[in-house]
């Protein structure tokens, strides 16, 4: 019997990506750990790999396919003595299933498991009809969702099929009163509408304000809208503080100055990142209840020290993740850092290499940054913005004015996690050990 090929799950949390390039065509033989395509994810393009051998009998999704769904079938495999004939008309595989929105009018209405139990309060309102009384197609499920917004569906053009008006249109309309609003049954659903979150002004309300200026339409790629989802979920579920200080750097630069003559002969050239990266890994071993993740309803308490660090890519950002960090040398924590950042502007990262991690670190300071405040980036309970070194006036422990180089960096936290007192400890230790540190290597 033919065989479904999935699309994969190639990261924990991939939900779609894009059919980049097929390495295979029709008729082609393939056997277990053959390369049948390229994916696109939202952070890499990665290979996939046949699990069973067959032919390729049917391509079901196209080269480019944006938005396809992990588990749905993108190719048929036959199995010896099978044939493209046997894939037929009604196989699950190689006929797509009906959209519910996109059925005709005449159709029988969603199953209750494809929509949900059918209530009085659920069920979607008679066919509507325009002005001049003519009748407005639209899905079944796009009447309902129109009613509970209050939308004039003649005021609405239809995507779907000859025109007809689907769920993704009614949810991308701006709410507009409907002309049923004026009857007196209305005025109980009006509470309802005016309690709904406000939500942000939609693609074509914001295109109309600049209808008269000169722009270019830039589309959104898988990256770009993760990272659009993930900080927008985070800033508005996590709970953040934030906590400041200033790190004098003048030990640091001088010791730093001295390892790398040293390291010269390794082709090793140690970062001040490289500094911060050690710093905060043993920071979290000096306060291991801030080595913590936010689980949902629960807090996981790591044991090894798991640093992730911003990398800027083109339309995008990674952060890799340098595990055991602690337990590692400058020079080696500089190597992997260096290898690390190079795959993650080629994509070539692996999803083990950037997910995970209890902490992490964004360093804007090489871009002429003095300081800002970074989003926490779930589930970690904490990440440090660092700012760059900066010559200042500083008082001594003498009491005397001097010039030093101060770094600001500040410290975004999850509440859930760590609290006021214990994040001032846990900074306390990252300024202690770049303040003093010959003290890393002890």
């Amino acid at each position: 019997m033919p065989t479904e090929i999935l699309m994969p799950a190639l990261s924990p949390t991939m939900e779609e990506g894009t059919l980049a390039k097929w390495l295979v065509k029709e008729g082609d033989t393939v056997s277990s750990g053959d390369l049948l395509a390229e994916i696109e994810t939202d952070k890499a393009t990665m290979e996939f790999e046949a699990v069973d051998e067959g032919v390729i009998g049917k391509i079901l999704v196209a080269e480019g396919s944006e938005g396809v769904k992990v588990n749905d079938p993108i190719a048929i495999l036959l199995e010896e003595g099978e044939s493209a004939d046997d894939i037929g008309e009604t196989s699950g595989a190689a006929k797509a299933q009906p959209n519910p929105e996109e059925t005709s009018e005449a159709a029988p209405a969603p199953k209750e498991a494809q929509e949900g139990p059918k209530s009085d309060a659920s069920a979607a309102p008679a066919a509507p009809k325009d002005a001049d009384g003519k009748r407005i197609f639209a899905s079944p499920l796009a009447r309902r969702i129109a009613a509970q917004k209050g939308l004039d569906l003649a005021t609405l053009t239809g995507s779907g099929p000859r025109g007809r008006i689907v769920k993704a249109d009614v949810e991308a309309a701006e709410a507009k009163p409907a002309a049923a609003a004026a009857k007196s049954d209305s005025a109980s659903a009006a509470p309802a509408a005016a309690a709904a979150a406000p939500a942000g002004p939609t693609a074509e309300t914001v295109m109309k304000m600049y209808a008269d200026r000169d722009y270019e339409e830039v589309k959104l790629d898988g990256m770009r809208k993760t990272i659009a989802a993930r900080l927008s979920e985070a800033k508005q579920t996590i709970p953040h503080f934030y906590l400041r200080r200033d790190i004098k750097l003048d030990a640091l630069l001088k010791f730093r100055s001295q390892l790398n003559k040293q390291l010269e002969g390794r082709s090793v050239k140690l970062s001040v990142n490289d500094f911060i990266i050690k710093a905060v890994a043993l920071a979290l071993q000096s306060v291991p209840t801030a080595n913590a993740v936010w689980a949902g309803d629960r807090v996981l308490q790591l044991k090894p020290s798991d640093v992730a660090v911003a990398v800027a890519i083109e339309g995008g950002l990674f952060t890799p993740v340098l595990k055991d960090a602690d337990m590692k040398s400058l020079s080696a924590l500089s190597t992997e850092m260096k290898d690390l950042a190079k795959r993650a502007r080629d994509r070539k990262l692996a999803p083990s290499e950037y997910q995970g991690g209890s902490f992490a670190i964004s360093n804007l300071g090489m871009f002429g940054i003095d300081n800002f405040d970074a989003i926490v980036n779930p589930p970690h309970a904490g990440i440090l913005a660092v700012g760059g070194g900066v010559k200042k006036p500083v008082v001594n422990a003498e009491g005397e004015i001097e010039v030093a180089t101060v770094m600001s960096v500040t410290m975004s936290v999850d509440h859930r996690v760590i609290d006021g007192a214990l994040g001032a400890d846990l900074l306390k230790a990252i300024v202690e050990n770049l303040e003093n540190p010959m003290v890393m290597l002890a």
